[in-house]
Protein backbone atom coordinates (compact mmCIF):
# COMPACT_ATOMS: atom_id res chain seq x y z
CA UNK A 1 0.00 0.00 0.00
CA UNK A 2 1.03 3.70 0.00
CA UNK A 3 0.54 5.39 2.63
CA UNK A 4 0.47 9.32 4.03
CA UNK A 5 1.56 10.02 7.36
CA UNK A 6 1.00 13.84 8.35
CA UNK A 7 2.30 15.31 11.82
CA UNK A 8 3.56 18.35 12.64
CA UNK A 9 5.93 16.44 15.53
CA UNK A 10 8.85 15.31 14.05
CA UNK A 11 9.79 12.59 16.33
CA UNK A 12 6.02 11.31 16.20
CA UNK A 13 6.60 11.20 12.54
CA UNK A 14 10.08 9.40 12.60
CA UNK A 15 8.10 6.88 14.68
CA UNK A 16 5.14 6.60 12.45
CA UNK A 17 7.28 6.26 8.90
CA UNK A 18 9.42 3.73 10.50
CA UNK A 19 6.35 1.35 12.10
CA UNK A 20 5.02 1.82 7.94
CA UNK A 21 8.19 0.93 6.11
CA UNK A 22 8.66 -1.94 8.47
CA UNK A 23 5.00 -3.38 7.52
CA UNK A 24 6.41 -3.42 4.21
CA UNK A 25 4.63 -0.22 2.55
CA UNK A 26 5.42 3.16 0.38
CA UNK A 27 5.62 5.88 3.15
CA UNK A 28 5.24 9.64 2.34
CA UNK A 29 5.60 11.91 4.79
CA UNK A 30 4.39 15.39 5.62
CA UNK A 31 5.02 18.14 8.55
CA UNK A 32 1.59 19.74 8.54
CA UNK A 33 -1.70 19.70 7.06
CA UNK A 34 -1.71 21.65 3.83
CA UNK A 35 1.46 19.76 2.89
CA UNK A 36 -0.70 16.22 3.46
CA UNK A 37 -3.03 17.92 1.27
CA UNK A 38 -0.77 18.52 -1.45
CA UNK A 39 0.59 14.70 -1.16
CA UNK A 40 -2.58 13.48 -1.30
CA UNK A 41 -3.60 15.32 -4.57
CA UNK A 42 -0.73 14.26 -6.52
CA UNK A 43 -0.25 10.80 -5.28
CA UNK A 44 -3.57 9.46 -4.21
CA UNK A 45 -2.47 7.37 -1.28
CA UNK A 46 -4.60 4.27 0.03
CA UNK A 47 -3.95 5.15 3.79
CA UNK A 48 -3.74 8.61 5.41
CA UNK A 49 -2.30 8.37 9.06
CA UNK A 50 -2.55 12.14 10.36
CA UNK A 51 -2.41 13.62 13.07
CA UNK A 52 -5.62 16.09 14.94
CA UNK A 53 -3.66 18.96 15.56
CA UNK A 54 -1.38 20.07 13.13
CA UNK A 55 -0.82 24.06 11.27
CA UNK A 56 -2.75 25.14 8.96
CA UNK A 57 -5.46 22.40 7.47
CA UNK A 58 -5.75 19.82 10.74
CA UNK A 59 -6.56 16.54 10.70
CA UNK A 60 -10.37 16.71 10.65
CA UNK A 61 -10.11 19.58 7.92
CA UNK A 62 -7.84 16.99 6.19
CA UNK A 63 -10.59 14.25 6.50
CA UNK A 64 -13.42 16.84 5.67
CA UNK A 65 -11.15 17.33 2.26
CA UNK A 66 -10.29 13.78 1.28
CA UNK A 67 -13.75 12.17 1.72
CA UNK A 68 -15.68 15.51 0.01
CA UNK A 69 -13.66 14.41 -2.82
CA UNK A 70 -15.71 11.24 -3.73
CA UNK A 71 -12.76 9.26 -5.10
CA UNK A 72 -13.63 5.71 -6.95
CA UNK A 73 -10.85 4.15 -4.81
CA UNK A 74 -11.31 4.51 -1.17
CA UNK A 75 -8.61 6.06 1.20
CA UNK A 76 -8.72 4.78 4.67
CA UNK A 77 -8.18 7.15 7.20
CA UNK A 78 -6.51 6.74 10.41
CA UNK A 79 -6.34 10.11 13.38
CA UNK A 80 -3.55 10.32 15.38
CA UNK A 81 -4.54 12.24 18.84
CA UNK A 82 -3.51 12.85 22.12
CA UNK A 83 -7.30 13.20 22.76
CA UNK A 84 -9.04 10.14 23.86
CA UNK A 85 -12.38 11.51 25.37
CA UNK A 86 -15.21 9.89 23.28
CA UNK A 87 -16.39 12.97 22.13
CA UNK A 88 -12.70 13.60 20.46
CA UNK A 89 -13.44 10.08 19.13
CA UNK A 90 -16.57 10.59 17.30
CA UNK A 91 -15.62 13.82 15.92
CA UNK A 92 -12.74 12.68 13.94
CA UNK A 93 -15.26 9.50 12.86
CA UNK A 94 -17.82 11.95 11.81
CA UNK A 95 -15.38 14.14 9.65
CA UNK A 96 -14.19 11.18 7.99
CA UNK A 97 -11.75 8.39 9.89
CA UNK A 98 -12.17 4.88 9.93
CA UNK A 99 -10.01 4.38 13.03
CA UNK A 100 -7.89 6.15 15.22
CA UNK A 101 -4.52 6.11 17.28
CA UNK A 102 -3.68 7.77 21.08
CA UNK A 103 -0.71 8.91 21.17
CA UNK A 104 2.59 8.38 22.07
CA UNK A 105 2.48 6.50 19.49
CA UNK A 106 2.77 2.48 19.50
CA UNK A 107 4.12 0.96 15.91
CA UNK A 108 2.61 -2.36 16.88
CA UNK A 109 -0.88 -0.69 17.31
CA UNK A 110 -0.32 1.26 14.51
CA UNK A 111 0.86 -2.28 12.48
CA UNK A 112 -2.48 -3.66 13.54
CA UNK A 113 -4.40 -0.62 12.28
CA UNK A 114 -2.47 -1.22 8.55
CA UNK A 115 -3.59 -4.62 8.35
CA UNK A 116 -6.95 -3.65 8.87
CA UNK A 117 -6.41 -0.95 6.35
CA UNK A 118 -5.00 -3.56 3.74
CA UNK A 119 -8.24 -5.31 3.67
CA UNK A 120 -10.49 -2.74 3.55
CA UNK A 121 -8.77 -0.86 0.65
CA UNK A 122 -8.48 -4.43 -0.78
CA UNK A 123 -12.43 -4.66 -0.64
CA UNK A 124 -13.53 -1.13 -1.72
CA UNK A 125 -11.08 -1.71 -4.76
CA UNK A 126 -12.72 -5.31 -5.64
CA UNK A 127 -16.26 -3.92 -5.23
CA UNK A 128 -14.67 -0.78 -7.56
CA UNK A 129 -13.57 -3.06 -10.22
CA UNK A 130 -16.71 -5.20 -10.20
CA UNK A 131 -19.27 -1.65 -10.46
CA UNK A 132 -16.78 -0.67 -13.38
CA UNK A 133 -17.60 -4.25 -14.84
CA UNK A 134 -21.35 -4.38 -14.57
CA UNK A 135 -21.64 -0.69 -15.90
CA UNK A 136 -19.86 -1.58 -19.05
CA UNK A 137 -21.82 -4.87 -19.17
CA UNK A 138 -25.17 -2.56 -18.91
CA UNK A 139 -24.27 -0.54 -21.65
CA UNK A 140 -22.88 -2.92 -24.12
CA UNK A 141 -25.15 -6.04 -26.13
CA UNK A 142 -24.19 -9.05 -25.14
CA UNK A 143 -24.52 -10.53 -29.25
CA UNK A 144 -22.19 -7.87 -31.48
CA UNK A 145 -19.83 -6.22 -28.37
CA UNK A 146 -21.60 -2.58 -29.51
CA UNK A 147 -22.95 -0.52 -27.59
CA UNK A 148 -26.56 -0.59 -26.44
CA UNK A 149 -29.85 1.57 -26.37
CA UNK A 150 -29.03 2.80 -22.60
CA UNK A 151 -25.48 3.88 -23.89
CA UNK A 152 -26.78 6.01 -26.79
CA UNK A 153 -29.44 7.95 -24.65
CA UNK A 154 -26.60 9.09 -22.73
CA UNK A 155 -24.07 9.57 -25.11
CA UNK A 156 -26.68 11.45 -27.44
CA UNK A 157 -28.00 13.75 -24.37
CA UNK A 158 -24.41 14.71 -23.89
CA UNK A 159 -23.18 15.12 -27.82
CA UNK A 160 -26.44 17.22 -27.91
CA UNK A 161 -25.97 19.38 -25.12
CA UNK A 162 -22.53 20.13 -26.49
CA UNK A 163 -23.85 20.96 -29.78
CA UNK A 164 -26.31 23.53 -28.52
CA UNK A 165 -23.68 25.05 -26.39
CA UNK A 166 -21.32 25.45 -29.19
CA UNK A 167 -23.63 25.89 -32.32
CA UNK A 168 -22.58 22.35 -33.84
CA UNK A 169 -23.56 19.91 -36.48
CA UNK A 170 -24.01 16.31 -35.93
CA UNK A 171 -25.70 13.87 -37.95
CA UNK A 172 -27.43 10.18 -36.66
CA UNK A 173 -28.03 7.40 -38.82
CA UNK A 174 -30.42 4.81 -38.34
CA UNK A 175 -28.95 1.23 -40.18
CA UNK A 176 -31.25 -1.93 -40.74
CA UNK A 177 -30.15 -5.18 -42.48
CA UNK A 178 -32.13 -5.57 -45.22
CA UNK A 179 -35.11 -8.77 -45.27
CA UNK A 180 -33.19 -10.07 -42.56
CA UNK A 181 -36.33 -12.07 -41.07
CA UNK A 182 -36.14 -13.60 -44.71
CA UNK A 183 -32.59 -14.41 -43.87
CA UNK A 184 -33.53 -15.87 -40.26
CA UNK A 185 -36.29 -18.22 -41.49
CA UNK A 186 -33.76 -19.71 -44.92
CA UNK A 187 -30.87 -19.82 -42.94
CA UNK A 188 -32.11 -20.30 -38.86
CA UNK A 189 -31.61 -18.22 -35.89
CA UNK A 190 -27.96 -19.16 -35.62
CA UNK A 191 -26.48 -17.86 -38.84
CA UNK A 192 -28.98 -14.49 -38.24
CA UNK A 193 -27.00 -13.97 -34.91
CA UNK A 194 -23.43 -14.54 -36.98
CA UNK A 195 -24.66 -12.48 -39.33
CA UNK A 196 -25.21 -9.59 -37.06
CA UNK A 197 -22.22 -9.91 -35.43
CA UNK A 198 -20.47 -9.67 -38.81
CA UNK A 199 -22.44 -6.54 -39.48
CA UNK A 200 -21.41 -4.76 -36.63
CA UNK A 201 -17.92 -5.90 -36.85
CA UNK A 202 -18.08 -3.90 -40.13
CA UNK A 203 -19.65 -1.75 -38.98
CA UNK A 204 -17.44 -0.56 -36.02
CA UNK A 205 -14.34 -0.88 -38.53
CA UNK A 206 -15.36 1.60 -40.92
CA UNK A 207 -16.29 4.28 -38.31
CA UNK A 208 -13.77 7.08 -37.09
CA UNK A 209 -13.27 7.17 -33.39
CA UNK A 210 -15.15 9.99 -32.50
CA UNK A 211 -17.99 7.99 -34.04
CA UNK A 212 -20.69 5.90 -32.23
CA UNK A 213 -22.12 2.75 -33.04
CA UNK A 214 -25.03 0.99 -31.56
CA UNK A 215 -27.10 -1.77 -31.58
CA UNK A 216 -30.44 -0.28 -32.04
CA UNK A 217 -32.70 -3.54 -31.64
CA UNK A 218 -33.13 -6.37 -33.76
CA UNK A 219 -31.41 -6.09 -37.21
CA UNK A 220 -31.04 -2.64 -36.52
CA UNK A 221 -28.27 -0.26 -35.82
CA UNK A 222 -27.55 3.37 -34.92
CA UNK A 223 -24.08 5.85 -35.91
CA UNK A 224 -23.50 8.55 -34.21
CA UNK A 225 -21.27 11.06 -36.77
CA UNK A 226 -20.09 14.57 -34.08
CA UNK A 227 -19.35 17.10 -36.35
CA UNK A 228 -20.93 15.78 -39.47
CA UNK A 229 -23.11 17.26 -42.05
CA UNK A 230 -25.56 15.92 -43.90
CA UNK A 231 -23.41 15.20 -47.12
CA UNK A 232 -20.31 14.04 -44.96
CA UNK A 233 -22.52 11.68 -42.94
CA UNK A 234 -23.90 10.49 -46.07
CA UNK A 235 -20.17 9.70 -47.58
CA UNK A 236 -19.24 7.69 -44.34
CA UNK A 237 -22.85 5.80 -44.62
CA UNK A 238 -21.62 4.95 -48.33
CA UNK A 239 -18.56 3.24 -47.37
CA UNK A 240 -20.29 1.26 -44.38
CA UNK A 241 -22.87 0.03 -46.90
CA UNK A 242 -19.93 -1.00 -49.41
CA UNK A 243 -18.03 -3.00 -46.42
CA UNK A 244 -21.18 -4.64 -45.73
CA UNK A 245 -21.38 -5.54 -49.44
CA UNK A 246 -17.88 -6.61 -48.63
CA UNK A 247 -18.54 -9.18 -46.40
CA UNK A 248 -20.53 -10.78 -49.32
CA UNK A 249 -22.88 -13.19 -46.94
CA UNK A 250 -25.14 -14.69 -49.25
CA UNK A 251 -29.10 -14.65 -48.55
CA UNK A 252 -31.22 -16.36 -51.09
CA UNK A 253 -34.03 -14.12 -49.19
CA UNK A 254 -32.66 -10.76 -50.66
CA UNK A 255 -33.10 -9.85 -54.50
CA UNK A 256 -29.29 -8.97 -54.57
CA UNK A 257 -28.39 -12.75 -53.42
CA UNK A 258 -26.41 -10.99 -50.29
CA UNK A 259 -26.88 -9.30 -47.25
CA UNK A 260 -27.25 -5.74 -47.83
CA UNK A 261 -28.25 -2.77 -45.41
CA UNK A 262 -29.75 0.36 -45.57
CA UNK A 263 -30.05 3.30 -44.04
CA UNK A 264 -31.79 6.91 -43.41
CA UNK A 265 -29.62 9.80 -41.91
CA UNK A 266 -30.63 12.83 -40.28
CA UNK A 267 -28.51 15.90 -39.54
CA UNK A 268 -28.79 18.39 -36.46
CA UNK A 269 -28.73 21.86 -37.24
CA UNK A 270 -28.19 24.60 -34.47
CA UNK A 271 -30.67 26.87 -36.28
CA UNK A 272 -33.50 24.23 -36.53
CA UNK A 273 -32.56 23.10 -32.90
CA UNK A 274 -34.52 19.73 -33.16
CA UNK A 275 -33.96 17.70 -30.08
CA UNK A 276 -32.50 14.18 -30.48
CA UNK A 277 -36.23 12.20 -30.05
CA UNK A 278 -36.80 14.14 -33.34
CA UNK A 279 -33.56 13.39 -35.12
CA UNK A 280 -34.22 9.71 -34.62
CA UNK A 281 -37.31 10.10 -35.95
CA UNK A 282 -36.81 11.52 -38.90
CA UNK A 283 -33.80 9.33 -39.16
CA UNK A 284 -35.51 6.52 -39.22
CA UNK A 285 -38.40 7.93 -41.47
CA UNK A 286 -35.54 8.29 -43.90
CA UNK A 287 -34.40 4.98 -43.21
CA UNK A 288 -38.35 3.92 -44.30
CA UNK A 289 -37.88 6.17 -47.53
CA UNK A 290 -34.44 3.88 -48.54
CA UNK A 291 -36.28 0.71 -47.97
CA UNK A 292 -39.93 1.95 -50.51
CA UNK A 293 -37.30 3.15 -53.03
CA UNK A 294 -35.60 -0.18 -53.23
CA UNK A 295 -33.25 -1.10 -50.50
CA UNK A 296 -29.59 -1.49 -50.18
CA UNK A 297 -28.78 2.10 -50.36
CA UNK A 298 -28.60 5.37 -48.29
CA UNK A 299 -31.53 8.41 -47.70
CA UNK A 300 -31.70 11.55 -46.42
CA UNK A 301 -34.54 13.35 -44.12
CA UNK A 302 -35.90 16.39 -45.35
Amino acid sequence: MKVLVADDDPGSLLVAQAAVERAGHDCLAAANGDEAWGLYLEHQPDVVVTDWMMPGMDGLALCRAIRSRGADLYTYIVMLTSQDSRDDVLAGIEAGADDYVTKPLDPFVLRARLLVALRITTLHADLAHYRKVLSQQARTDPLTGLHNRLKLAEDLEQLHARSVRYGEQYSLAMCDVDNFKAYNDVYGHQAGDLALRAVAAALRAQARKSDGVYRFGGEEFLLVFPHQSLLRAKACMERALDAVRDLAIPHRGDPSGQLRLSAGISTFSPTEGRDPEALLGAADAALYAAKAAGRDRVELAG
